[in-house]
């Protein structure tokens, strides 16, 4: 490192403390971890969290890279990574030019990722680092996907923690795939079960829901929390909403992408028939009863269940289109194979 560099770059705690790992030879490349730590406006947690994530990567004796996602932090953050990074060589930066949210940037961080486990971890230091070996201990025992349960939560008692827990029992009970903490960013992948995974909107709490239905062995444990140092939270209580929102799309997506004539046409068929039924009460009011139809709101009922449900019938039509076109066009299947036994190799 030449006096420049040297003068230029903060002193960083973790220098003293954590030698530079000397390139790992002969080890199975599928033991690589990629931590990946999204980042908005943590300034003043950077050096404290490479502090005291390094001494723990270092200690697993495995592969390892770091991939921080700054998302558009309007901060020091880059200037600080950037700095971390001439220090550590494990380092991977990525830089957003705006902020486009955490899902973004943990989808970002499983794009550019080269190793075969996958470990988010939040920036603000309330995710504890030293979890990361039990974690991947619960991996090794031949699980897929292990999620972090903050079960001792250093958060505000009715802002964060009651309204997160109605969240986890409503997820669970829509998903079906039952968690205790689905907010934990502290998770370990295997990367197989990410592939092909896209996220968007709030959905990156749902990747657990996403692996447990292509079939992954999904657990949780508990884990440690710690309250926050500096900084504020980037939560409010209208994520709510979102999350709700999200797992709607979500559940659509698990269950009816590849036939979504099946909610279209459904309900379709079901406003048809509320038309059918409000239209025959009309002409039997008219002809039998001698009621006017001006009298009752039956002939407008019947007029817009019956356009709503052929709309919906038309809609389901366009989607089956879609889906075919998203599928052949791209060469990709409607399924997914976990292994296939005693079949040739395909040329």
């Amino acid at each position: 490192m030449n006096k420049k560099a040297e003068n230029r770059t903060p002193n960083f705690p973790y220098r003293q403390e954590v030698k530079l790992r000397e390139p790992a030879v002969g080890r199975d490349r599928k033991e690589m971890i990629s931590v990946i730590i999204p980042i908005y406006g943590e300034e003043n947690n950077i050096d404290p969290l490479f502090g005291a994530l390094l001494p723990v990567l270092k200690g697993l004796r495995r592969d390892f890279e770091i991939i921080a996602v700054n998302d558009g932090s309007r901060d020091s953050s880059m200037q600080r990574l950037r700095a971390a990074s001439v220090h550590i060589p494990e380092l991977r930066v990525i830089d957003f030019r705006r902020n486009y949210g955490q899902t973004a940037a943990i989808m970002a961080g499983i794009d550019f990722a080269c190793g075969e486990i996958i470990i988010p971890i939040d920036a603000d230091l309330q995710n504890d680092p030293g979890d990361i070996p039990t974690l991947l201990a619960k991996l090794d025992e031949g699980f897929d996907v292990v999620s972090g349960w903050r079960q001792d939560r250093k958060d505000k008692a009715f802002r964060r923690n009651l309204v997160s827990r109605i969240a986890n029992k409503i997820i669970s009970w829509i998903s079906g795939v039952h968690l205790k903490d689905y907010g934990c960013t502290l998770k370990a992948y295997r990367s197989d079960v990410l592939k092909d995974v896209r996220l968007y909107g709030e959905m990156h709490r749902f990747i657990p829901i996403y692996a447990s239905w292509m079939g992954a062995r999904t657990t949780e444990i508990p884990v440690h929390h710690h309250p926050r140092k500096f900084g504020n939270s980037k939560y409010g209580l209208e994520r709510i909403m979102k999350v709700i929102l999200d797992l709607m799309v979500v559940k659509f997506l698990d269950q009816h992408f590849v036939k979504p004539i099946y909610v279209f046409g459904g309900f379709g068929l079901f406003t048809l028939a509320i038309s059918f039924i409000s239209g025959t009460m009309m002409l039997y009011l008219k002809f039998v009863k001698g009621l006017s139809m001006i009298l009752t709101p039956l002939p407008l009922l019947t007029a817009l269940t019956f356009l709503l449900g052929f709309m919906s019938l038309l809609m389901g039509l366009l989607a089956e289109m879609l889906v075919r076109t998203y599928f052949e066009s791209q060469g990709r299947r409607a399924y997914r194979i976990r292994e296939l036994i005693n079949f040739p190799k395909q040329k």
